[in-house]
């Protein structure tokens, strides 16, 4: 199990807080400073189901340089979102919990970290 976290972010500090309660086996992600790759976030996205927009931080400063909200959210589009996500990824929503069954969760509540620790 990873997670993809920001330390500065209260919902990753609550994440981790309840994975070391469930005495779960993780390792963390600062994907911040390491950075995923476009073919780790297309990964991610397949074992979320989601769409790059569905991760998307669209209120962050970056968001809106990009004109984010006015890109188109189809197939022909994904890559373009991806590219988006790798080089800025102060966008990728946070936490994202990648589970032991080959799926993924973004944990921002209690609930969604415990769905990734019962996998």
């Amino acid at each position: 199990m990873e997670i993809w976290i920001n330390p500065a972010c209260s919902k990753c500090r609550s994440a981790l807080t309840l994975l070391d309660a469930e005495g779960a086996d993780y390792t963390v992600r600062r994907y911040l400073e390491d950075v995923p790759s476009e073919a780790e976030i297309k990964d991610v996205l397949d074992r979320l189901g989601l769409e790059p927009w569905d991760i998307t931080r669209t209120q962050e400063a970056a968001a809106k340089e990009l004109g984010l909200k006015d890109w188109t959210r189809d197939e022909s589009s994904r890559d373009r979102w991806i590219k988006a996500l790798s080089e800025h990824p102060k966008l990728i929503q946070r936490p994202i919990i990648t589970a032991e069954d080959g799926t993924a969760v973004v944990g921002r509540t209690d609930e969604a970290v415990r769905d990734a620790l019962s996998r």
